[in-house]
């Protein structure tokens, strides 16, 4: 049979200096420092996506050619009353998208002395 002995032993305190603690990375810790270091190198691929087919009308030689006839806008002139006055047989929206459409504008402000592409289908 075994034997337990209770009673108090002598004890001494030792001071217990901390390990040093290492930084470990788990797999979820790696994949995010993945993805934040690519973060950057991602959005500048995008953006370069994403504005390479925002100048359509170019006078570069890689321009199709017969595709647009260009304009400089007048003091008071908007894309509606260029619309008008190339198509005026055509619905005013449809030129207007389609000019915004080939210069690459997001709004609808044009300023005087501005050179757009207009179609050439509306041209004629």
């Amino acid at each position: 049979m075994t034997t337990i002995a209770l009673g108090s032993a002598p004890t001494t305190m030792t001071a217990v200096r901390p390990a040093a603690t290492r930084l470990r990375l788990t797999a979820r810790g790696r994949a995010v420092l993945t993805v934040l270091a690519a973060l950057p190198a991602v959005l500048v691929i995008l953006g370069v996506i994403w504005g390479g087919g925002a100048a359509l009308a170019s006078l570069d030689p890689s321009a199709p050619s017969g595709t647009f006839e260009t304009v400089t806008v007048s003091a008071g002139d908007s894309l509606w009353s260029i619309a008008q006055e190339i198509a005026p047989d055509a619905d005013p929206r449809e030129v207007v998208a389609e000019i915004s459409r080939l210069n690459g504008l997001t709004g609808s402000v044009v300023s005087a002395g501005q050179q757009l592409a207009l179609p050439l289908a509306y041209t004629q």
